[in-house]
């Protein structure tokens, strides 16, 4: 009797021990059984340029609704021009929405999504079940990402702009703390346990391993290059995978001291984001290469092994596993929207639409418990309206074009987001438009001059009355073509090629 009682608490303690392991980048810890796919998960991405909140089912592969965190185009509920049509909403000083809706994390009780808008320094909790805003929180200049630590007492928010993770009461959403880890940190993830965060940097070639009870920094790692935006920890504890998108590598290291670095691969032009799916294959990093337009599978063995190269959308960016590992979902920054890929077949399995320049994405389960959780929610609408481009060498097919252009709709206006690859390193560039490709030099019009990265690619934005000149219909003599020139130049190096 004694034996079966001890056997008991110990059964319970382990319960316990594992259901804190969760690593707030994957769905459970490594003993952890698998969450079957149902209803009652959601799917979230973060919507930069409309600034909204993009809400599905993955049962059905279905989108409910985005949830507005502020204005983008013109609606009925957020007009998003002022002064007589002339003023852009987001621009003026009387402007009360979230700006940049960009990071993503949620609660380990799966109740609470935070969300990150960068330019309007501002953390928003969502209660999963209902859609409803619970709290707002401000913290300092460019934040990035904010995640709850594994026992849910605090949210880490790095402060991109400025040199320390802000410290939130996971309870009352107040600011509570500050740890200063260096300029520019990009995103933390905590090993399952809870021991260590691990803070990347977007400035400084340094990682911080913080340890969380007290806040200090008890390690520095290297990163090949200064910018990281993102990073995950395995389930089991064992590695820590960031990505660096300025020279298209993907750092693994030791998540337990000596946090020795294991493998720093070259992953491709624009590497966005990692996370780590585990299912009956196994366990595997799952890696968004931006400037390919795939995401590429690894082994986390020791030496890491490149097992799969999906094709994807355009813009891969964010990245989450279903609770069961079976599925992953891709926020697509220049597709407008989110597919599903079957980590059994490594196959997208379906593409759905979604609100403009999704950046962040993360899976929930069990986020609705009861009722349909439909409140709170808009249609798409022109939340996600958007042209779609494609850039290459003059007389190159659109199949293997290297650079994506969005146009994403703003009312009179339009954001475009060109993901520029294929391009001479540390080079600089110009992006405008010309009436006749076969006389690039004839009234070309510079939209955003710009500066390759090591690993010749670039994210290039711009804003204008661009649609109805480059994808619209106007007459033949209104028509104008992208061009991308060296700096100084007049010979276009791409140029666009068709419009979607």
């Amino acid at each position: 009797m004694n034996r079966l009682c001890i056997a008991v608490a110990c059964v319970v303690a382990c319960v316990t021990c594992v259901s804190n392991s969760q690593a707030q980048e994957v769905p459970a810890g490594a003993n952890l059984p698998p969450i079957p796919i149902t209803s009652h998960d959601r799917v979230y991405h973060a919507d930069q340029a409309s600034n909204t909140v993009s809400v599905y089912d993955p049962s059905t592969n279905t989108l409910l609704g985005v949830i507005p965190l502020g204005v983008a185009a013109a609606s009925d509920q957020h007009p998003a021009w002022v002064n007589g049509g002339m003023t852009p909403a987001n621009i003026s000083p009387l402007y009360y929405g979230q700006l940049l809706v960009h990071g993503m994390g949620f609660s380990f009780d799966h109740k609470t999504l935070d969300v990150v808008s960068i330019a309007s320094n501002a953390v928003t909790f969502i209660d999963t079940a209902t859609n409803a805003i619970k709290h707002t929180t401000y913290v300092g200049r460019s934040p990035h990402e904010a995640f709850f630590t594994p026992d849910g007492s605090e949210v880490w928010v790095t402060v991109r702009g400025e040199n320390y993770v802000q410290v939130i009461d996971g309870k009352t959403f107040e600011n509570k703390d500050r740890i200063i880890v260096g300029d520019g940190p990009g995103m933390t993830i905590f090993r399952p346990d809870g021991k260590y965060g691990y803070v990347c940097s977007s400035s400084i070639p340094q990682i911080a391993v913080v340890d969380v009870k007290s806040h200090r920094v008890v390690a520095n790692v290297p990163q090949p290059s200064p910018f990281c935006p993102n990073i995950a920890a395995t389930p089991d504890g064992q590695q820590v995978w960031l990505t660096l998108k300025d020279i298209g590598y993907t750092e693994v290291f030791n998540a337990n001291p000596p946090f020795n670095v294991i493998a720093t691969l070259n992953t491709g032009p624009i590497t966005n984001h990692v996370n780590i799916v585990r299912n009956m294959h196994g366990q595997f990093a799952y890696v968004t290469i931006g400037g390919e337009n795939n995401v590429k599978v690894f082994t986390t063995t020791d030496t890491p092994q490149l097992v799969a190269t999906i094709p994807t959308g355009e813009l891969p960016h964010g990245l989450w596993p279903s609770g069961d590992g079976t599925r992953i979902y891709i926020c697509l920054e220049n597709g407008t929207g989110m597919q599903a890929i079957n980590t059994l077949t490594n196959q997208v399995v379906a593409t759905l639409p979604g609100g403009q320049a999704c950046q962040a994405l993360v899976y929930v389960p069990q986020a609705v418990p009861t009722g349909n959780g439909l409140s709170n929610l808009m249609p798409l609408n022109s939340y996600g309206q958007a042209v779609h481009l494609y850039m290459g060498p003059q007389g190159s097919s659109t199949a293997s074009a290297p650079t994506t252009v969005t146009l994403n709709y703003q009312g009179p206006l339009d954001l475009l987001e060109a993901a520029v690859t294929g391009l001479h390193p540390m080079t600089s560039y110009t992006l405008g438009y010309a009436p006749n490709l076969a006389d690039p030099d004839d009234n070309f019009q510079a939209l955003s001059t710009f500066m390759t990265n090591a690993a010749g690619a670039q994210i290039v934005e711009s804003i204008g009355p661009l649609r109805q000149v480059v994808a619209g219909t106007p007459q033949p003599e209104d028509q104008r073509f992208l061009e991308i020139v060296p700096t100084g130049d007049t010979q276009p190096v791409q140029v666009q090629l068709q419009s979607q």
